[in-house]
């Protein structure tokens, strides 16, 4: 079964609640999900980046393209590991909210509730627009929607989870942009 990527991310950018019903209910793998959704979502902001970092400049500055290149590969793989490891902080939290451990609904959680994040970084091929990339916070509010289906947590305990997955997701990504541009920005020796 090929899933239309453009409707599943209309309808969880439109009518979540119902949308993450269906997903709750789809007989899927992590395999697929990867391969049918978040392949092409999550090389979104790899390709945008490499093209308003590369292509296009910051203020009048490039980066070359071998070194962009390399950038955008480094960044598509971290951000598919990262996905992977918030699967698991999804699983091993729900118990302590009240949930259910349930890897595959913790992982179609952590790939669908990035949706918007994933398309908002359309706005960074022209650095300048880069800002309105702040719509994708609207992945806060899918996450929020999809915890009580995907791990059947309390509606009381749902504020407080999505909470500290969205801390430990921050955390994540911050730790693997520290290495990104430890690679990538070479240190500043003044004088």
């Amino acid at each position: 079964m090929v899933m239309d990527i453009g409707a599943r991310a209309r309808n969880l950018l439109l009518s979540p609640s119902a949308e993450w019903r269906n997903i709750a209910a789809e007989a899927t793998s992590v395999e697929r999900i990867y391969r049918n959704y978040v392949l092409y979502l999550a090389a979104i902001g790899p390709i945008a980046g490499f093209i308003g970092t590369s292509l296009i400049g910051v203020g009048g500055l490039r980066i070359g393209l071998a070194s962009g290149l390399c950038l955008a590969v480094l960044r598509y793989l971290v951000s598919l590991a990262t996905l992977h490891a918030m699967a698991i902080v999804i699983n091993r939290l729900a118990p302590h909210f009240g949930g259910r451990h349930d890897f595959l609904g913790a992982f179609k959680l952590a790939a669908y509730s990035m949706t918007a994040a994933w398309l908002a970084n359309v706005f960074t091929v022209i650095p300048a627009l880069g800002l309105f990339a702040i719509v994708g916070l609207h992945s806060v509010y899918l996450l929020f929607t999809g915890i009580p289906v995907l791990t059947r947590a309390p509606v009381l305990k749902v504020p407080i989870y999505t909470i500290a997955v969205v801390l430990i997701g921050l955390l994540l990504n911050f730790l693997m942009g520290s290495v990104l541009a430890w690679l990538f920005v070479p240190p500043f020796f003044p004088g």
